[in-house]
């Protein structure tokens, strides 16, 4: 009876996380299906779960709307590589020295991170703005990489990962046997927190990639659009709009990201296996 019992709890387990999976497939799946579909079609049938054979010609609708997605791949692609990059170096960086090092005002630095994360961006946007375009850096994808040094939010989750898994001992040995701190946190740190590094750079990456309302404010021109601001121009003609059109931007400005987590997600199962056999 206890088999039968076990046996049962299991089959429903799996099938909630599949119906769980389905549900969170289903959205990006209308998307791309309807990337397909023509205006016509998707007004007369909303839902369809079969794509379609107006790819190319919503493809050439879209190009034809002054969005080049070449442009915004590659605009986009540099800010948020290099945005993730820096974010995630320099969070793990500061985490280390929170953790690893004592120093007189250790726990007030990080209640200013905390607080720090409490402030909206949108609350220091009008200040940055006029900073920028005082040193004359408006239109500069710079500008929309370099101020990722400062994330606070993954400090904090850095800092949180890092202080139960890092064991100061070996630390220690790196340094008795000469090896500098740079050294000992490029080479022994960095690979304790993959699992952390991989997890914080799909969420900075994301939000790096959907990121609309800084470069709206920070760009004018067209050549340094990235994709969110080219999907948010897409407009219609005076009689209709292309919906077909504007899901083939969706979906070109999805896929990426789809791409990223899945060669970053093995990292994150990976880190989440080795904390069960900790345990």
């Amino acid at each position: 009876m206890d088999k039968k019992k076990a046996s049962y709890a299991k089959f429903l387990i799996h099938l909630v996380c599949l119906l769980l999976a389905i549900l969170s497939i289903f959205p990006f799946w209308m998307m791309i299906v309807n990337a397909t579909r023509s205006t016509t079609e998707i007004q007369q049938h909303a839902l369809s779960l079969f794509p379609s054979t107006y790819v190319v010609q919503n493809f050439k609708i879209l190009t034809g709307k002054s969005f080049n997605p070449l442009v915004g791949l590659k605009n986009s692609a540099i800010i948020s590589v290099f945005a993730t990059a820096l974010t995630v170096y320099f969070s793990s960086l500061t985490a280390y020295a929170i953790v690893a090092y004592e120093w007189k005002l250790k726990k007030a630095f990080f209640s200013m991170i905390i607080g720090v994360m409490m402030i909206p961006a949108q609350v220091t946007m009008i200040g940055f703005y006029q900073m920028v375009y005082k040193i004359g850096m408006t239109n500069k994808l710079s500008m929309l990489i370099l101020p990722a040094i400062a994330a606070p939010a993954t400090v904090f989750y850095m800092r949180q990962y890092l202080y139960p898994t890092l064991s100061m001992e070996i630390v220690q040995a790196a340094r008795i046997d000469g090896a500098g701190e740079f050294r000992i946190f490029n080479t022994i740190v960095l690979p304790i927190m993959k699992p952390a590094i991989a997890t914080q750079a799909i969420f900075c990456f994301v939000n790096s990639w959907n990121n609309l309302f800084t470069p709206l404010v920070l760009l004018t021109d067209r050549k340094k659009y990235t994709m969110p601001i080219m999907v948010s121009l897409l407009r219609g003609d005076i009689y209709k709009t292309e919906y077909g059109s504007v899901y083939m931007g969706l979906t070109l400005t999805v896929l990426p990201l789809i791409i990223v987590y899945l060669l970053l997600s093995k990292y994150i199962i990976a880190g989440v296996a080795l904390g069960g056999v900790k345990s």
